[in-house]
């Protein structure tokens, strides 16, 4: 009998149901698998989805069926009970729910699984949809997080239209021409003047380097890609060919002349950015498979070249505020950039989700606002999003760049002549500041420092207002009627031109944010109700837009800088018969801000705020959804990753874009639908004077699904090629002509010469250009005719290769050449890059 006790004692800690040491459960969540699925679109005949969770266990042990909660993400709003009754779905805030058993959830036996069907109040269209970032918070301990086991994203094969098959994309593809590799522009994007002449310029490490000294920086980056490409330093001879880069007077200030014989490239520009854009040409036109690996020597085709761009801005703007990018891929961006002679970063640093920028005046900004983890009070660092998880020290969910960092990435950009343009979100899109701020707040209270605690408050702690923005945040905005916000903005002001002057880098605006602020906000704040008292200008909430951005503005002014914001910012909100609209705002338009126009969504009402805005006298960056946002999913299938709320955007909405009469090339809806016209029907058009206000182009890529460096390049390339094209090339000649007939057959043809450009020159030089970029690859077109299968590609000079066996092609498998049948197993087609990299899978089989 002295045994039993401890015994029994011993079996009931290691029951697999309540196992548990020192108050904390030791079932291994990472042993439990999630499986999502889609069920059914138009659930019970409403524009809703029935979804299904299942959840399995994989331990040895028995998973309780109570004691817990698990929390996830999902950009689709949920109906709270479940269909099955075993949980409850809640929305925390942004986009964390939380799933709650009921008391019919079984505990698990090892080995068992369990299905919770829920209902979201939207249809599936992709992958992008499902729920993610699965972690599991046992009651017991509720302040700590553990991830589950991978989620399992189930088939789906829906029924919806606009859905793209590989018999749809076979018919895009087919239109596009096959054109001989010698025929092509071989400078990409396309110069204003471009000849070819007999012979070449043989390239070899005893070339001599000569170059006014006004463009000795560009002569070594220059030197450094040339012994890069030889695999050896270069040893000029006397005897040796030459490239000169020399000083011509009366160019415009990025233009650029180039000319390569058979003895000497000569490029000539007014200034070092003509230089340096002259010798981005030359690294096109060297041939792509000469990057690969170090040569003895290369052919440099002889040409006659005379170039300028179309646009003196041509931006890219990147979102690392909903998920971060490492340094690392932030300089190899700024290498695509300068390659293709984009000039402008964009760097969106500040968002709801996260704070990455260091600043020393506020070090809470990054130690409390650039962390993700398992919170519910964001008090020490921000809940999870976009399926972050509960570890606060995983990227993507948690990073920032410190000062040093920052000032690398600055001066990287300006000796490729790339100016970055920090954007700090205010008034909305700004949680990850107010809980910093909040945070500071508490520390300097129990220190007994009130004054300095209240310094740079975002909100009044009084303040009852309810409101949702569009991504389901509660209190995510600042408030305009606070002194304190302006004496944060000011610091940050302060801080940022801080960092510039120490990096030596030119710092010419800020962009301010300005987008998406919801109905409701600041209704009920009392310091909003106090300002309005003693300010009659200041009517209802709305009069704070102007009150808020007239104080920004002065206070950037007074650095020596330009305010930059998204639309909204130049915009006053008024009625027409009853419905709300927008009209520029006479006030700022003496200020000269610069507005950065993303709203015409084709359908939405807004279509022509752009040129309003232009047409008003304001400054205008077109970054218009329909065509530039390359987050959006290339097109409308399951298996596409990406978001599609604007659009679906693949390689020819930037391609096509028409800056000045976006209107004409606008074929499909949202959905990829043909499109009414009839939405154009009095939109205002652009005015001459309007068009001058168009400084430039932007393209964009927002971070809610990039979790990965490889993810963000397969949503920016090859896509950003088509806006680098519209960006710096001129105004095309299908663009201008009147003639609707003349006009398509003029695109398809440079349709055509583009994609065979990409595909056989762009794309493999980039399989290796500064270690390789991982692009979307296309699916191939496929189609059943005549008994037989046929297969094509988007880009001429793509290997596609078959399998016939069911098995998935490899880098191995046969080429395709001639149409193939089917042998009872399915044919499975693939494309391939030159390294060996395979894209999406096309099977014959349903």
């Amino acid at each position: 009998m002295p045994y039993c006790i401890p015994l029994i004692f011993l079996m009931f800690i290691f029951s697999p149901a309540v196992a548990q040491q020192n108050n904390s459960p030791v079932f291994p969540v990472k042993d439990l698998s999630i499986q999502w699925e889609a069920v059914q679109n138009d659930y019970q005949n409403k524009p809703v989805s029935l979804n299904a969770v299942t959840i399995t266990n994989n331990s040895s042990l028995e998973f309780p069926g109570k004691g817990w909660k698990m929390y996830f993400n999902s950009a689709r709003l949920i109906t709270p009970a479940a269909v099955t009754g075993n949980a409850r779905i809640e929305l925390m805030n942004g986009d964390l729910f939380s799933l709650t058993p009921s008391d019919s959830f079984p505990a698990l036996k090892p080995g068992a699984s369990v299905r919770i069907e829920f209902v979201a109040e939207e249809p599936v269209v992709n992958i992008t949809d499902g729920p993610e970032g699965f972690y599991l918070v046992w009651d017991a301990m509720p302040g700590k997080g553990f991830s589950t086991g991978p989620v399992i994203i189930h088939p789906f094969k829906p029924n919806y239209k606009g859905l793209i098959t590989p018999a749809i994309i076979y018919d895009q593809n087919k239109i596009i021409r096959d054109i001989p590799a010698e025929q092509l522009t071989k400078i990409f994007p396309t110069p204003v003047s471009y000849q070819e002449s007999e012979g070449y310029f043989d390239l070899k490490n005893n070339v001599r380097l000569v170059s006014d000294e006004r463009f000795k920086k560009e002569k070594e980056g220059l030197a450094t890609t040339l012994e890069s490409l030889l695999g050896k330093n270069i040893i000029p001879e006397t005897s040796g060919n030459t490239i000169s880069m020399i000083f011509k007077d009366g160019l415009p200030s990025e233009a650029y002349e180039l000319e390569v014989k058979s003895n000497i490239i000569t490029i000539s520009a007014s200034g070092s950015a003509g230089i340096f854009y002259g010798i981005q040409s030359l690294k096109t036109l060297i041939p792509p498979d000469a990057w690969a690996r170090p040569q003895k020597s290369i052919h440099v085709p002889a040409v006659n070249v005379k170039d300028e761009p179309r646009f003196g801005y041509r931006a890219f703007m990147l979102d690392v505020g909903r998920n971060f990018q490492p340094k690392k891929e932030v300089l190899k961006l700024l290498d695509l950039m300068a390659l293709y002679k984009l000039n402008v970063f964009h760097f969106h640093l500040t968002e709801d989700e996260g704070w990455r920028l260091e600043l020393p005046s506020l070090p809470e900004l990054t130690e409390v606002g650039s962390n993700r983890g398992h919170t519910l009070d964001s008090k020490s660092f921000l809940p999870a999003s976009h399926g972050s998880g509960p570890d606060i020290t995983k990227v993507p969910g948690s990073g920032y760049y410190n000062r040093s960092d920052f000032i690398e990435i600055l001066r990287y950009a300006n000796d490729r002549h790339i100016s970055v343009l920090p954007e700090i979100e205010t008034p909305g899109h700004a949680r990850a500041a107010i809980k910093s701020m909040n945070a500071r707040y508490e520390r300097l209270m129990k220190e007994g420092k009130k004054e300095d605690a209240e310094r740079y408050l975002l909100y009044d702690p009084a303040d009852q207002s309810k409101y949702s923005s569009n991504q389901y945040w509660n209190d995510n905005i600042m408030d305009p009627s606070l002194p304190s916000t302006y004496n944060f903005i000011e610091t940050v002001i302060n801080d940022i031109a801080d960092i510039y002057k120490e990096a030596g880098v030119p710092l010419k605006s800020i962009h301010f944010g300005g987008d998406e602020v919801p109905e409701h906000v600041w209704e009920k704040s009392p310091a909003y109700l106090a300002l309005k008292a003693s300010h009659p200008e200041i009517q209802n909430t709305g009069d704070l837009w102007y009150y808020f951005y007239g104080r920004v503005n002065q206070l950037v002014k007074a650095k020596g800088l330009y305010l930059s914001g998204w639309e909204e910012m130049g915009l006053r909100k008024t009625s027409l018969d009853g419905n709300s609209m927008y009209l520029p705002n006479p006030d700022f338009e003496p200020e000269h801000l610069q507005t950065e126009v993303w709203n015409n969504t084709l359908g939405g009402g807004n279509e022509d705020l752009a040129y309003k805005l232009a047409n008003g006298g304001y400054k205008v960056v077109l970054t218009c959804v329909t065509n530039l946002y390359f987050d959006m999913a290339y097109y409308k299938s399951f298996d596409e990753p990406g978001y599609y709320w604007g659009a679906f955007t693949d390689i020819d909405k930037p391609f096509s874009f028409i800056p000045f009469d976006y209107f004409k090339n606008s074929t499909v809806d949202k959905d990829g639908l043909p499109l009414n016209r009839n939405i154009f029907t009095g939109k205002q058009r652009l005015t001459d004077y309007g068009k001058s206000n168009i400084v430039g182009l932007q393209s964009a890529v927002w971070g809610e699904n990039i979790k990965t460096e490889e993810r963000f390049e397969y949503m920016l390339l090859p896509r950003l090629l088509g806006f680098a094209e519209r960006a710096w090339a001129k105004d095309p000649d299908w663009a201008a002509t009147r003639d609707t007939s003349l006009s398509m057959l003029l695109y398809q043809q440079a349709w055509s010469s583009f994609l065979n450009i990409v595909g056989k020159r762009e794309l493999p030089m980039l399989d290796y250009y500064q270690g390789g970029y991982g692009y979307r690859i296309p699916k191939p077109g496929l189609i059943f005719e005549n008994g037989l299968y046929a297969a094509n590609i988007q880009f001429p000079g793509l290997v596609i290769r078959y399998t016939l066996d069911g098995k998935d092609p490899d880098a191995q498998s046969n080429i395709y050449k001639d149409p193939l049948k089917d042998n009872g197993k399915g044919i499975k087609l693939r494309a391939f890059d030159t390294r060996g990299r395979g894209g999406a899978i096309s099977n014959s089989l349903p």
